[in-house]
């Protein structure tokens, strides 16, 4: 069976969510910060009349902060009815493989990041790691996770 993929870059490396989860992509715009939430919940924008979080993906993962540039992109993405966004470093590309060149992330990658992770697929010799939208932007267990 056929997946779709939307693939982008954040901290040089290649990740990618099924493209039925992201609702759409939009320019960075001004984001207004929230009291007391996560360290990685910027804040939130008003997109179209409705609010929504923005969420720093660099800083959910531990990577290091950078600048954004023109290339700096808002991934809006719905689940289970629930609209929020994430900021990467740039979208590159969508994505059409097999389900059968994705495979579990390897054993070791265990961990608090290893939740994030749904698998890894293989395109040559690259390596795309498609996240796990679901946990990645669940806060319900915020401690026991990366801010």
């Amino acid at each position: 069976m056929e997946i779709q993929l939307v693939v982008f870059n954040l901290a040089g490396e290649d990740f990618g969510v099924p493209i039925a989860q992201v609702r759409e992509i939009i320019r960075l715009v001004p984001i207004t910060a929230i009291p007391k939430a996560p360290p990685s919940v910027l804040g939130i924008i008003n997109l179209r009349g409705k609010i929504i979080p923005v969420i720093s993906l660099r800083q959910r993962f531990g990577f290091p902060k950078e600048t954004n540039d023109d290339a700096t992109r808002i991934v809006v993405s719905e689940l289970k009815g629930e609209i929020a966004g994430f900021v990467v470093d740039a979208v590159t590309e969508v994505l059409r493989l097999d389900e059968a060149a994705i495979d579990l992330p390897p054993e070791s990658a265990s961990g608090v990041d290893a939740a994030f992770i749904k698998g890894v697929a293989k395109i040559d010799e690259r390596l795309v790691i498609v996240l796990d939208l679901e946990k990645v932007l669940d806060f319900t267990t915020a401690a026991s996770l990366p801010a």
